[in-house]
């Protein structure tokens, strides 16, 4: 994504993504993952190092029953800038990598139309998870929410310092953007965060 980023846009199949974790969360492979409930808790002595991101194996049982698969064979993964879209594209998730000010507006802006509290949403995952797979599960839902994420520490490697995701299942993304007028985002509040995101660009191209 680094290089989508960039303005290489980037085209992956089942042959491409090589991460265990990655083939699962982006729907190329529904093979259950052997050892994971080791390696993502305690780990097994001489069969593999546990990261321990839940307490005990059987916690990650528990979990994993939670998170649905879906089956992507035969298709392609691809990831494009948004200035670089045509009319041919039809993207499915809108993913932003931003810092806090600029997450406050969209995360706002998401439950804008809402009068439940769980306009985004957090679910734990790996870094996958959160901008493919759990954006891509609220797409295919009538009422989809956003979700806030990368928070698996093992990602944080991946993005710059400070950066977080906020993903958009598109459907939810065409909504929340006809409502941008009418929001928060005219009032004097917004323009004083604007300043701030003003001078948090100028650190981060420093950094």
């Amino acid at each position: 994504m680094g290089q989508a980023r960039n303005g290489t846009p980037l085209s992956f199949d089942a042959g491409s993504v090589t991460c265990r974790g990655g083939q699962k969360y982006t729907g190329f492979s529904c093979e259950p993952l052997q050892g994971f409930r080791f390696f993502l808790s305690t780990g097994k002595e001489g069969v593999v190092e546990g990261e321990r991101y839940k307490q005990t194996p059987e916690i990650v049982d528990a979990w994993e029953k939670l998170i649905p698969s879906f089956d992507s064979s035969g298709k392609h993964l691809v990831c494009t800038r948004w200035d670089q879209l045509t009319g041919e594209h039809n993207p499915e998730v809108i993913i932003f990598f931003a810092r806090p000010e600029v997450i406050t507006g969209l995360f706002t802006l998401a439950n804008f139309d809402r009068s439940d509290p769980n306009g985004v949403i957090c679910p734990m995952g790996a870094g996958c998870a959160f901008t493919i797979y759990y954006p891509w599960l609220e797409q295919q839902k009538a009422d989809p929410k956003v979700v806030l994420g990368m928070f698996d520490p093992s990602a944080r490697k991946c993005v710059p310092l400070d950066i977080m995701t906020i993903s958009f299942p598109m459907k939810r993304f065409v909504k929340m953007a006809g409502y941008m007028e009418e929001s928060f985002l005219i009032t004097p509040t917004w323009e004083t965060v604007k300043k701030k995101i003003g001078r948090s660009r100028a650190l981060y191209k420093k950094a």
